[in-house]
């Protein structure tokens, strides 16, 4: 009898030894990686005259405000287009602004969650024409405050007659 418990133990100590080996691990959470970390793109601004400021900026998403538009956060989360804060087109254009001294303006629209660029160095629309942005020569297909900036990458803002 006592040879019959011991078979049985180890039967049993055995199996759980399998079922434990065999088992899925369990993910442990994990602190999510930072996506705003400061990038450094090449930003241009052409007016109906020709370009208006061209450079390199490093910047990242933040809360940008317009005298027309107020305080508004511009990070990428903006219309929850991406998860976390990211740097974003209109951020740049407004790092641009305050480190190279010039000004813009936007609108803020609350049911887009994002700014139209209304004017850049006192060129405006004007009923006329729109400031279009481009990455890497493609207009984006979202707002300015939505669209995800990487290093490198080439951000214009065109004066486009209607």
């Amino acid at each position: 009898m006592h040879l019959t418990s011991a078979r049985r133990a180890l039967v049993v100590t055995a199996a759980l030894g399998l079922a434990f080996a065999s088992a899925p691990a369990v993910a442990q959470p994990q602190a999510a990686a930072s996506t705003n970390a400061p990038v450094k793109v090449s930003l241009t601004v052409k007016g109906p005259d020709g370009r208006l400021f061209k450079g390199k900026i490093t910047t990242k998403g933040h809360d940008v405000t317009t005298a027309t538009g107020g305080t508004h956060r511009c990070d990428g989360t903006n219309g929850g287009a991406n998860p976390s804060a990211v740097p974003t087109p209109t951020a740049a254009l407004d790092d641009a602004a305050r480190k190279r001294h010039f000004t813009w303006d936007g609108t803020w629209y609350a049911s887009f969650d994002d700014f139209s660029v209304d004017a850049i160095k006192n060129v405006s629309g004007g009923g006329v024409a729109y400031w279009n942005i481009a990455v890497n020569g493609t207009s984006i297909p979202v707002g300015g405050c939505q669209f995800k900036l990487r290093a490198g990458d080439k951000v214009a803002f065109t004066w486009t007659a209607f």
